[in-house]
């Protein structure tokens, strides 16, 4: 089974980078071939915060990010990032966690590739 890393660093609206990776992340668990690891950081950050309100019809990426805690995924949220963005960590959606540069290394080392979004 492989392997897969993927870090976002884009902010959940405004670009589709981290749109874009989240559906990649899904996909690849839906298949069952993989294990995902997604972490958050800079501005991905804000993709972690729960109760995201969009228009009807747009997409969510808190539901996204719920889709892959669903499917056995993991996600952190860089902590340092969290902080800068005033996010408090019970403000995640559930099953997110807040990360450290440990848990990014931790991923890394374990992933067999890692994709940068």
């Amino acid at each position: 089974m492989q392997k897969m890393l993927l870090i976002l660093n884009d902010p959940p609206y405004g670009t589709e980078r981290s749109y874009n990776g989240l559906r990649l992340a899904r996909k690849l668990l839906e298949g069952g071939e993989a294990e995902v690891k997604v972490f958050l950081m800079g501005d991905a950050a804000a993709c972690g915060k729960a109760g995201q309100k969009v228009p009807q019809g747009y997409y969510n990426i808190g539901d996204m990010l719920g889709g892959v805690i669903r499917r056995n995924g993991a996600i952190a949220a860089c902590g340092t990032c969290l902080d800068a963005r005033g996010i408090p960590s019970d403000d995640l959606v559930e099953g997110a966690v807040r990360g450290t540069m440990d848990i990014l290394t931790e991923w890394t080392l374990w992933a067999d590739k890692v994709l940068v979004f």
